[in-house]
């Protein structure tokens, strides 16, 4: 991947948590920033049930004499998805906590990301890295059974999001259509051939 300088928006649909999370974290050590969107939709192979029953180990796990002291156990599927990176980083170190700013991860594609490119990671992506017929799950159904609230409102603003997406998308494609046309149409074209341009 080469370096940019803008941050580059992952979408999140369809990818491995894990193979995700160690292909952003080497980049984000390299000092690339990146903005991962629509983390609700990230899948973790192995079947619902089974990473359930793990999430709840991993929610057991706390601090004998005060559960304040930590660990902190997130619900929301964009800090599971941080979670995941920072393990992959050395982040009590200077170079890990910066590499840990240049990453935004959100639920969603909010307003400034929904018009931008959009990339996915092919080597973390499902469809290639998981045999047909293994069963998987998302992090926003895993995230809804351990006490994420918010799975509701994130489905609605996405249904809005789509809506108007989809409506820009079509005028650009009439628009193009247009132009084309236009550009078959216009009369100096043929003067200008005759010249030879």
């Amino acid at each position: 991947m080469l370096f940019q300088k803008e941050p580059i928006v992952v979408d999140g649909k369809g990818h491995l948590l894990g193979r995700l999370a160690s292909v952003v974290a080497k980049q984000l050590l390299n000092g690339q920033k990146i903005v991962i969107v629509r983390c609700e939709e990230i899948n973790i192979s192995g079947e619902f049930f089974r990473n359930k029953l793990k999430m709840h180990a991993f929610l057991r796990k706390r601090t004998r004499f005060n559960a304040t002291r930590g660990p902190f156990h997130f619900r929301a599927p964009s800090r599971i998805m941080y979670r995941a990176i920072r393990g992959m980083i050395p982040h009590k170190m200077a170079r890990g906590s910066s590499a840990l700013e240049r990453l935004k991860v959100f639920e969603g594609i909010p307003p400034p990301y929904d018009k931008k490119k959009r990339m996915v990671v092919p080597e973390a992506l499902r469809v290639l890295r998981l045999k047909p017929g293994r069963k998987f799950c998302t992090v926003g159904r895993l995230s809804k059974e351990i006490g994420w609230k918010y799975e509701n409102i994130i489905s609605k603003l996405e249904e809005k999001r789509k809506i108007r997406s989809h409506a820009y998308y079509t005028t650009k494609v009439a628009k193009e259509k247009k132009f084309l046309e236009a550009k078959k149409n216009v009369s100096t074209s043929k003067i200008l051939e005759e010249f030879g341009y």
